[in-house]
């Protein structure tokens, strides 16, 4: 079958809940990936920085075979091999004493959201039903209704109600702003370190120490999403580590099962997840033995090939060539390491004809937002193939 017979079958029999560039991947290895005629492209997406450990890793995918060969699913009913190794793995990376696993990025984010507001109820004081969580605007953490009822963008919300109470949102960048929030009833402040999906939108510097500080002073909880700025993807194990903020919980996903398996997690100490007991919170995939040895592999791999250096190195060379591209079709470059918005102006008509003539070059990127073109490659690329890809861009964008 040649690439349009798939697009056709997609069409036909799947729901229109996406709007793909038209290129088939039949492979994938690294920084590459192949589409069922041949043709080679270098993936400046990395599945939303799940493949930070680029495609098909092949310690990864060591460990899901020989985990698939052994035992895929006990339940949570019993206990397993690998939950455990997992659990000490991750705790000791990140400097916390609990995790909590799941499965997807936004059954992580909504279990983060119980566990903020039975700690308001139980040690904050707060009246039952009144527990608050101030978010922001742009904001992108899932798709659930709870989630999508909070989010400022109308196509996210648009005929999925009635919504959950219960979230503030605010300006996101203005640390006045959740200081004057800051009331009696706010358990948590959830926030997204980077914003991906508004824009790669990075916050004023102080931003999340000035929220470490306000949640402090009111004994809230502090909450970063790095579902997808997380491992490696700033530069920074964890992107607050650039501030030096310790949040209080931790949402994962994404690249922690590097692309191999779906694979989440909250992170924190026992102080908060000890609000949960055996009965309040449950999946029956999360935890499983398959995801969680797949999870110790892609940390293995995060560390051991120093993907968070790289993407320290390259990501400040990308950003500061990119940043010299002097185009009128140009408004603005912004990013920490490998994870950079390009904005294009208004005039250009949107970020996707970029995309579009990226992909007949060989590069694959995606726009957000209309006017943002996203360059996320895994974090294995090299200095040539970042070249390669930069070179490219250069082009199209001059």
């Amino acid at each position: 079958m040649q690439s349009n017979e798939f697009i056709r079958l997609e069409q036909r029999f799947g729901a229109a809940n996406y709007r793909p560039l038209d290129v088939v991947i039949s492979r994938a290895r690294g920084v590459w990936v192949w589409d069922v005629e041949g043709n080679r492209y270098l993936d400046c997406l990395a599945a939303y920085s799940a493949v930070n450990q680029g495609h098909c890793h092949p310690r990864i995918v060591q460990a899901l075979h020989e985990q698939a060969d052994r035992c895929t699913l006990t339940s949570r009913a019993f206990f397993n091999d690998q939950l455990g190794p997992f659990y000490e793995q991750l705790s000791k990376l990140l400097g916390y004493e609990k995790v909590l696993p799941m499965n997807t990025g936004a059954e992580a984010v909504e279990t983060a959201i119980k566990a903020a507001r039975r700690y308001g109820y139980r040690q904050l004081g707060i009246a039952d039903q009144r527990a608050e969580v101030l978010v922001f605007d742009g904001n992108f953490h899932g798709r659930t209704t709870t989630i999508v009822g909070f989010s400022g963008e109308a196509a996210y919300r648009d005929g999925f109600g009635p919504f959950a109470p219960g979230f503030r949102r605010l300006p996101y960048g203005d640390a006045a702003a959740v200081e004057q929030a800051m009331g009696q009833d706010v358990c948590a402040v959830l926030v997204e370190p980077i914003q991906g999906e508004a824009g790669i939108v990075v916050p004023p510097e102080g931003f999340l120490r000035r929220l470490r500080a306000a949640c402090d002073r009111r004994g809230a909880l502090l909450i970063a999403d790095e579902i997808q700025s997380g491992l490696g993807r700033t530069g920074r194990l964890l992107c607050c580590e650039h501030e030096g903020v310790r949040p209080d919980l931790v949402i994962l996903g994404k690249a922690l099962s590097g692309g191999c398996y779906p694979v989440s997690a909250v992170v924190g100490d026992d102080r908060v997840l000890s609000v949960f007991e055996p009965g309040s919170h449950g999946s029956t995939y999360g935890g499983n033995p398959l995801g969680a040895a797949v999870a110790r592999a892609a940390l293995h791999v995060l560390v051991d090939d120093g993907l968070c250096a790289n993407s320290a190195e390259l990501g400040a060379y990308a950003l500061q060539r990119l940043s010299r591209l002097s185009s009128p079709k140009v408004a603005q470059v912004r990013g920490r390491g490998l994870w950079i918005g390009i904005e294009v102006n208004k005039a250009t008509g949107g970020a996707r004809p970029f995309c579009e003539e990226l992909r007949r070059r060989g590069l694959l990127c995606k726009e957000t937002h209309d006017y943002v073109i996203r360059f996320a490659p895994p974090l294995c690329i090299t200095r040539d193939e970042l070249d390669w890809a930069l070179d490219r861009l250069e082009a199209v964008l001059r």
